[in-house]
This record gives structure tokens, sequence and C-alpha cells, in this order.
């Protein structure tokens, strides 16, 4: 058995056809089959669901494929672990992050690649499921999602800041005025807010529940924090909004934010790693990062600029925070 053939099963459960299997493996559609062929052989199993096209893989080939993918990541890990003896971390380190988190990667990954210039970061965009699914099956390195998430399975956990969460209004709404907003309120406002099926929009219906509001109808939804912000920016909308997004997207012209009675902090994001020795070289750099940068603390600060804003100095004299 080759890595190369583990290469190409890979391959071939991501692209679900031979032929774009082949291109991204850059081999000929031939050679990739008859290389899977000879797994099968050489294992004593059906690997690949046959028919006129790609079908999908056996159970057996399912099994194949989780070892492959725990093989391969072995394999670079070995790599990188390699690099790191010869003076130089090298290699890229695949990361997945909830949409609701990765606003706050960059605190992560800009100091990790300018201390490692040889290393690169694949940073994707996915729900908690799909993160604990590849996870388990060594598709990516390291994740920054919730870690109160009981679907998590075994996992090294650091926790990196819990989520505040902050009423973002227009500056003439209802709301604007008050210093802080409560969730029964808000309710009644013209919302947008993320879509029922992410993790975020669930722990918030939570929060509206236990204030009396049991019937939330947002006027728009949606599953990318870019396309709330992007409906924000109207100035006809209210938003609850986690204190993380001001990191990429601040605060619109024309509006505010008011901080909400409870909770005071929400749930935990972090950091989580499978639970494997020796740990990944990459994800261990990423997890040396996390203990310097204090991204609990500069998201802290960064909501107090909005909370409490520097007002210009009038006839000279400077103004404390409002």
């Amino acid at each position: 058995m080759l890595l190369r053939q583990l290469e190409y099963l890979v391959a071939l459960a991501r692209e679900r056809h031979f032929a774009r299997a082949a291109a991204a493996c850059f081999v000929s559609q031939p050679s990739l089959s008859a290389a899977i062929r000879k797994l099968e052989h050489e294992l004593d199993v059906p690997i690949v669901r046959r028919g006129q096209r790609f079908e999908g893989l056996t159970p057996e080939g399912e099994r194949v494929l989780l070892w492959a993918h725990r093989i391969l990541a072995e394999r670079d890990a070995l790599r990188h672990e390699l690099s790191a003896m010869r003076g130089g971390l090298a290699g890229t380190l695949r990361m997945g992050a909830i949409p609701t988190a990765l606003t706050a990667a960059t605190l992560l990954t800009t100091p990790f690649v300018e201390r490692h210039p040889q290393a690169r970061v694949s940073l994707s965009s996915l729900s908690s499921r799909e993160i604990n699914q590849r996870l388990a099956s060594f598709e990516l390195d390291i994740a920054l999602t919730y870690l109160d998430d009981d679907a998590l399975g075994q996992v090294r956990k650091t926790p990196l800041y819990e989520e505040r969460y902050l009423l973002l209004t227009p500056h003439d709404g209802a709301l604007a005025g008050q210093p802080v907003a409560h969730w029964a309120e808000i309710a009644v406002q013209p919302l947008c807010l993320l879509a029922p099926e992410m993790r975020n929009r669930r722990i918030m219906d939570e929060y509206f529940a236990s204030d009396g509001a049991t019937a939330v109808t947002p006027a728009i939804e949606t599953d990318t924090v870019a396309g709330l912000y992007a409906h924000l920016a109207s100035g006809h909308w209210s938003s609850v909004i986690s204190h993380a997004w001001l990191q990429m997207f601040g605060v619109p012209e024309g509006m505010r934010v008011v901080p909400l009675e409870n909770p005071a902090h929400g749930p935990r994001v972090g950091l989580v790693i499978a639970d494997r020795s020796p740990e990944p070289v990459l994800s261990r750099a990423l997890l040396e990062i996390a203990r310097e940068a204090g991204v609990r603390e500069a998201l802290d600060d960064l909501l107090a600029t909005y909370l409490h804003p520097v007002l210009p100095p009038a006839d000279g004299a400077a103004q404390a925070p409002a």
C-alpha cells in the first residue's frame, strides 16, 4: 500500500467524480482508477461502489477513508516536525472556524504567519457540526469553535474568550438612548438576525425565551455575519451581535451599540485540537501564539472603545471618555 493510493482515495471521496479527482491529483483518470483497484486488491475489500459513474464508498471504503485521512495527517505531522528541527517551521495549518468566531481568527493567524514565515494557514468557515466531523476524520488540524458544544469528541480545549452580546441599533431607534437593553424589548424591534440553524442564533433564542420573548420573528435572516452587516448598514434594522464581530465590522455609521442586561458573558469560544500524541507541531505553534495573544483582552478593549468613545476635545481641553 502506497501513500499515493491513499491520496487518490481522499481526492475521490472529496470530488465524488473520477475525472475531477484525477485532475486534482495531476494524474490521468486510468492511473487513478488503477491505483484504487490495486488498493482494493491489497486490502481485499471493495472500496468504491461502481456503476456508470462514482456512486460513493462501500462501508469498508468509508473505514479505509478514515484511516487514509489519519495516515496522511500523521505523514504531514512528521514532515512539519522535521522542518521545525531544521530550523524553520513549514507546511500548511488546516484551520476551521465557526462563522461567528471567524472575525477573531486574524488575532491568531496574523502573528502565527509573522513568526513562521515559511508556514501557511488554510482557514475554512465551517459549522460546528462540520468542525466536529473534520477533526474526527483528521481533515482539520485545529478549529476555533464553541467549547461548550456537547457534540465535541475527544479534543483538547484552549479557551480564548466569552461571547458578549450587544444590541446594534439605529441611532434614532427606540432603544438607542437606553443605558442597557433587555431581550424582550429587542424582540419587538425590526430585526435582522442570523439564521435559526446557526448555533449562535440558537443561543440567542434561548436568551430571548428566558426573558419572556418566545416568538422572535426577524424580518431578515442570513447565514453569514457579512450578510447581516450588509442589511444593518441601511439604518433600518437592529440586531444582536457578538462583540467579536466588532473586530472586523465595527459599528456602521448612524448606529450605536447598547449593552444587554443579561447575560454578562455568553458561551466560551476557543481552540480545539484532536486528542492525539504527539501533538502536531503546527497546531502546537498556534496554541503558543494563542497563549500570548491576549484575545479576550483585545476584544474587551475594542468593545470599550465603542461603549465609551473618547469625545473630541472642546476649546482645546481634552475630555474624558463618555
